[in-house]
């Protein structure tokens, strides 16, 4: 029967008007992701891990806005239903714009999940929540208003709108608008979109009516196994989501770049397999399937030394990608009807938010190292072999069911066996594991036991963050990227006076090896926010029970601390706060700069730590500084570790690149520094980092540029 035009007029509109508010708030609900995580993110030292837990929250708010539509839409009449949402849509314009409280801030060594989950609460939590209803209980609306209509094109909709506010963040946004601008921007933007949204909540208000019941679902809908299955096709991707970005975080950088790329893949694989079935080409991805999880099995043991970032970073992509597409495809395989759509997307929120759960919170508490990948990697085969349970079944009288569940069990064998040699080989060498909120730390040690070449290592993921020679002549030895011939090295020969002290600040304990350059009468004092670094520097290493100088250390995020002291006047003061091998971006702004100059002498020096594979990181520190004043030049080590001068001598020193700052030009142009520190040249256009204002582009390294 076809509607009278004015009628089928007014479909369309109404039909517009549903998706104009699913894709703004789809949009929003994204978008702000990104923003909110880097606007705390020098709150939680940088660390890549508060991505994790920003994404957690996001997940587990997501969850409750999935289960507050469905009880909504399931127990609610019309009326009701209206209503309810017009409360929660007035009451979250009330707390914007979404700036977090400077009075949130982390004092100490507080715990850090809980803290960025209150700030997160408190900063953005109502209006989220209402973003986070929208979708399931509108294309509920939608259904309901525009019979014979499938709502679920809707929600692959809303699903374009999240890719389309992650992509557009780093390359439009992040760019071109000031941090403040991005918060008060989005909050004009939701509260423009509420507008429409309450429209559609205040003409349900007014229908009236009793609450719509479900009725005549098919009976396996919400069997328990249907369910078990939904959950864990959900949970997989996103613990694999999950960890894929920590692995590229943390040995790459921890900017939203980085973090949005694999959340962009999980959503487009959402889009393809929910728009339409001709997307997800059952047989062809399922054959990839084993590849991309051998793929991603073996890249955590990649020497990245080798591999440069455009071969690195789409790997990972491309093998999370393929595994994206099975889970979702084979969850779309199985969507209920429409009368029960918002039991259907509470499940799979309930799965994403486990996931989470898994990796934010569980994974620390019970992995002694990054086992994240390796986990999502066999529980996807299980997943998957179990989502073709049903096949087995309908092949069963050709005998065809039993040769898949035999093949399936022998994979997922094969790759239980796989995962334990991996798991081995990536602790093979390591005397020791440990994990928290921060990262894996582990000590390793090298050389024949006796040997006085013989030394123990740490690492933070497969950086090293220190070593110590451990016979007893060469043990108070300087080494790694600390020697001598360094830019440190360099710093703390030009700023000596004789029969002076020197005061050295260093953000970033490490191993403690600068101790071992204080002099008797020295102030080392060491700026670190993580207590397991803390403890193994003083349980494996002796750096800082054997220094001659006084050691002095601060517990907490180093840029919180000192704006919290009064001027320390360090005649050198060394930033090397590395997070696996990329240093937080909040060391590297404007204002950070600032702050540690206010905490130098007149003729102190301000050096930083640069060395990274990919990103070239030592304009930006020369731009901050002249901005301030100030001249920079870079200082490169190659590094001597194949050097056997023994005892004194320079073996042991690691290349390394260091930036060194000082008030007065002259400084490069007598002694050690006139010799080895060279002008930084910087990219044209290249504008500083500030604390609302980062972009990682500008200063990625090219192809065969020298590092």
């Amino acid at each position: 029967m076809r509607l009278p035009p004015s009628s089928l007029r007014k479909a369309r509109v109404l039909a517009l008007l549903y998706a104009v508010v699913i894709f703004g708030n789809a949009f929003l609900l994204f978008l702000v992701q990104p923003l909110i995580g880097k606007a705390i993110l020098p709150w939680f030292g940088g660390s890549a891990s508060v991505w994790t837990i920003c994404m957690l929250f996001f997940q587990a708010v997501l969850l409750g806005g999935y289960a507050l539509a469905h009880v909504i839409a399931q127990h609610l009449a019309p009326r009701g239903q209206g209503l309810v949402q017009l409360g929660l849509i007035a009451a979250s314009l009330l707390t914007l714009p979404i700036v977090p409280a400077a009075a949130l801030k982390p004092v100490g060594d507080s715990e850090p999940i809980l803290a960025i989950l209150t700030l997160l609460a408190v900063s953005v939590g109502l209006p989220y929540l209402v973003l986070a209803t929208t979708s399931p209980l509108l294309q509920r609306w939608f259904a309901a208003d525009l019979p014979g209509r499938s709502p679920y094109r809707l929600f692959a909709l809303s699903n374009l709108a999240s890719m389309l506010a992650l992509v557009g963040y780093p390359f439009l946004v992040e760019p071109a608008f000031a941090l403040r601008v991005q918060q008060v921007g989005w909050s004009w933007a939701y509260a423009a979109i509420a507008l429409p949204f309450a429209g559609l909540a205040l003409r349900r208000a007014l229908r009236g009516g009793a609450a719509v019941r479900r009725a005549g679902s098919a009976p396996d809908a919400t069997a328990p196994a249907q369910v078990l299955l939904w959950v864990a096709l959900a949970a997989t991707p996103s613990i694999l989501l999950l960890a894929v970005t920590s692995q590229l975080t943390q040995n790459v950088a921890p900017v939203p770049l980085l973090w949005l790329a694999p959340l962009t893949l999980y959503l487009a694989s959402f889009i393809l397999c929910f728009e339409s079935e001709r997307w997800y080409r059952r047989g062809l991805f399922l054959a990839l399937f084993p590849v991309a999880l051998l793929g991603l099995a073996f890249l955590p043991l990649v020497d990245l030394d080798d591999w440069p970032m455009a071969a690195v970073v789409p790997s990972y992509l491309v093998a999370a990608f393929v595994v994206f597409m099975v889970c979702h495809g084979e969850l779309a395989r199985r969507r209920p009807p429409p009368a029960i759509l918002t039991r259907y997307y509470l499940w799979i929120s309930f799965g994403g938010a486990l996931g989470g759960i898994a990796v934010g919170i569980v994974a620390p508490r019970v992995f002694d190292a990054d086992h994240d990948l390796a986990v999502a990697v066999f529980l996807a085969a299980l997943a998957v072999v179990g989502a073709q349970a049903p096949d087995w079944r309908a092949l069963a009288p050709a005998g065809r069911g039993r040769r898949l569940m035999l093949q399936s069990g022998a994979l997922l064998a094969a790759f239980a066996v796989m995962l334990v040699v991996l798991r081995d080989a990536q602790t093979e060498n390591a005397l020791l594991s440990v994990r928290n909120f921060y990262g894996t730390l582990h000590i390793e040690e090298e050389g024949e036991a006796g040997d006085p070449d013989e030394k123990r290592q740490l690492f933070h993921g497969r950086i090293m963050h220190g070593e110590q020679y451990l016979a007893a002549a060469r043990r108070r030895q300087v080494t790694s990227y600390y020697t001598a011939s360094s830019g440190i090295g360099i710093a703390l020969e030009a700023t000596r006076r004789a029969g002076e002290p020197q005061r050295i600040g260093v953000i970033g304990l490490g191993a403690g090896v600068l101790a071992a350059a204080g002099r008797a009468g020295d102030v080392v004092r060491y700026y670190e926010i993580n207590p397991l670094v803390v403890q193994l520097a003083n349980s494996q290493f002796t750096f800082l029970k054997d220094a001659a100088a006084k050691v002095e250390l601060a517990l907490g995020d180093a840029r919180l601390v000192l704006e919290r002291e009064a001027p320390q006047r360090f005649d050198v003061l060394a930033v090397d706060a590395f997070t696996g091998d990329a240093i937080p971006v909040h060391l590297l702004t404007e204002e950070a700069i600032a702050l540690y100059l206010r905490h130098l002498r007149e003729d102190g020096l301000l050096v930083v730590h640069v060395s990274n594979k990919y990103l070239d990181l030592a304009p930006l520190v020369r731009l901050a500084a002249g901005k301030l004043g100030w001249e920079a030049q870079l200082v490169d080590d190659e590094g001597d570790d194949d050097d056997d001068e023994g005892e004194g001598g320079t073996s042991g020193s690691s290349g390394s690149s260091w930036v060194i700052v000082a008030k007065d030009p002259g400084r490069f142009a007598v002694g050690r520094l006139g010799d080895e520190a060279e002008a930084i040249e910087v990219p044209a256009g290249l504008k500083p980092w500030r604390d609302d204002y980062s972009s990682l582009f500008a200063v990625l390294r090219r192809p065969g540029a020298d590092e």
